[in-house]
Formats: structure tokens, sequence, C-alpha cells
């Protein structure tokens, strides 16, 4: 996707988000960066600022609350030039579903269905008049495959659904939707609070990416037509047998064993 003048990604103080704040700024994006941590923030934004001619806001709101919510959505409403949205913020959880506490699961809810749902509705009227955007939501190859972290991959499941049929419905209107889904990422996510006892050698190392692999990837797919961006090789070979239920035995077995991010 070419011209790209603002673009607004949630999660953006680490990971992927700030993977894509980097890459973004690289291209002369101007940014609007919101997450939790005011400090990650700031020190992420100077050094964009200082590398690049860019400007570049920050906007510290809590996704999970339901005033965080309404402060982006605002602010999204607000931005007359605003033409790409990442909706990046989420978190995982390690446990069975009846060990988590149920708080942790409404607050996945909130993050990853409504936020993803209530922020798109605010961005697509402007780019819609304007005939231009993207709307690039962070699912997961826990979206394509069962998992043992069973809201994590239902509400990623949702977010590749709702981007097709998004897509669908945009048709003809000049905007690009994607459900990017990488499969395991060297970034903080597996190093939270949610995920103590994780241990990432049990992982084969040619099944993890780098973020910058992923980003890069992700911002060549908005030129092509496909909803579903998978990075890598091994997961897009991973991703078909998915899609087209062959060897579904099989796929849900490493499902299980796997794909617990």
């Amino acid at each position: 996707m070419t011209n790209l003048k603002t673009a607004l990604i949630t999660g953006a103080s680490s990971g992927l988000g700030a993977e894509f704040a980097r890459q973004l700024a690289a291209q002369g994006c101007d940014l609007v960066l919101t997450a939790r941590r005011r400090t990650r923030l700031e020190a992420l934004a100077h050094e964009l600022e200082s590398s690049f001619p860019i400007t570049v806001d920050i906007l510290v709101a809590d996704l999970a609350t339901a005033e965080g919510l309404h402060t982006v959505a605002e602010r999204i409403r607000g931005l007359p030039s605003l033409n790409l949205l990442v909706n990046n913020a989420g978190f995982g959880t390690n446990g069975r579903f009846f060990q988590v506490d149920p708080g942790k699961h409404a607050a996945m809810l909130q993050v990853h269905v409504n936020a993803t749902v209530l922020l798109s509705h605010a961005a697509l009227p402007g780019m819609i008049a304007r005939r231009q955007g993207g709307i690039i939501n962070v699912a997961s190859m826990a979206g394509l495959i069962p998992i043992r972290s069973v809201l994590y991959g239902t509400t990623k499941a949702f977010m590749v659904n709702f981007s097709e049929a998004l897509q669908a419905e945009l048709r003809g209107k000049g905007i690009k939707v994607q459900a990017l889904c990488p499969g395991f990422t060297y970034t903080e996510f597996h190093e939270t609070p949610e995920y103590t006892g994780f241990n990432r050698r049990k992982i084969p190392r040619p099944l993890w990416l780098s973020s910058e692999q992923v980003v890069r990837e992700s911002l060549a797919h908005l030129e092509r037509r496909a909803v579903i961006c998978i990075p890598g090789v091994q997961y897009k070979i991973i991703g078909v047998i998915a899609r087209n239920n062959l060897s579904g035995y099989f796929v849900r077995k490493i499902g299980a064993r796997l794909f617990h991010k």
C-alpha cells in the first residue's frame, strides 16, 4: 500500500507494534502510537523523530478498559489523514481454559474482539470518504489451527473471519483489510507474567520468526488481494494445509503441541 500518510498503531510500546512503527517511520509515515506504558512510548517516539522527518504522537490508553477504548476511538475519529490502522494490541495466557482467571478471559475478549471491531468502525468512515486506507488486524497462526490456549485461538480466529468479511463488504471502496497470522515470533510476548514457565527451547528454532520479517511481509502484503498474510515459508505451508482441511488430524496434533502462543 503506497502513499501512507498517517498510521495509528495499538500495542506500540514493544514487539510487533514497535516494529510496525519503525518500518512505517522509515517510509515517511506520521504515527500515533498507543499503549499502556508511557515511558516506552516516549522513548520510541524520541527514537523515531530523531531518525526520520516525521511526527509521532503518543496516546497512553488501556484497551482492556471501556475508557481506554473510547479514548483511542475518539482519537481515530479526529485524524483527518489516517490511512492505516494497525490493531496490534493483545496478550496470551499460558494455562488450561478452566484454570485461567475469568478476568483475564474478559480482558482478552475486550482487547482482541471489542477493540478490533470498534477501532475499525471508528476508522472506516474517513477512509471510505477518501477512498483510501488500510486496516491490519494482527491475528495469529493460532487463529487458523486449534490450540491449547482456547480463548486466545478463538479470539484470533474471530479476527481472521472479521477481516475476511469486512474486506468483502468494502470491495471497490479503495480499502485493504489484512489478517496478519504470524507463528512464533521473537518478541516480549512470551516473557510476560501470563507466560511464566514457558520454555522457548521446546519450540524448534526453524519455527521462530523475527519481528522484522513479520512486519516487512505484512506491509508488502497490503499491495496484494488476499486478506490473510502468513509470514514465513514454513508457516505458509502449514497455513495452506489448515485452510484447505488437508490432513486435519495431523494439523490438530501440531496445534495442540506447538501453537499455544
